[in-house]
């Protein structure tokens, strides 16, 4: 039997990385490193939006901040670009 390792952010914890191994434990560390800075980007802008738009609930600040995170090189490049945001969309 072969010994393989894997590699997770703490920030999902190990038991949510169990329930979502395809999305969420990695064969190597740069790839759990790079998860874990999305997250830590997410975190970061839950809060800002939370704090900027009234009304908003918890778990839509979470899912926003998440798909913003996760297309974080998307919005820097349509910060000179705007339309590039919905381009993919239109393909």
């Amino acid at each position: 039997m072969a010994v393989q390792a894997v590699y997770f952010s703490e920030r999902d914890g190990l038991d949510m990385a169990l329930k979502h191994p395809d999305t969420m434990l990695f064969t190597s560390k740069a790839d759990a490193d790079a998860r874990d800075k999305i997250l830590e980007l997410a975190e970061e802008i839950q809060v800002f939006l939370s704090r900027k738009v009234e009304g908003l609930s918890d778990d839509q600040a979470e899912q926003c901040a998440m798909a913003i995170a996760e297309e974080r090189d998307l919005f820097q490049k349509a910060l000179k670009k705007p339309e590039l945001l919905n381009a993919a969309e239109q393909d």
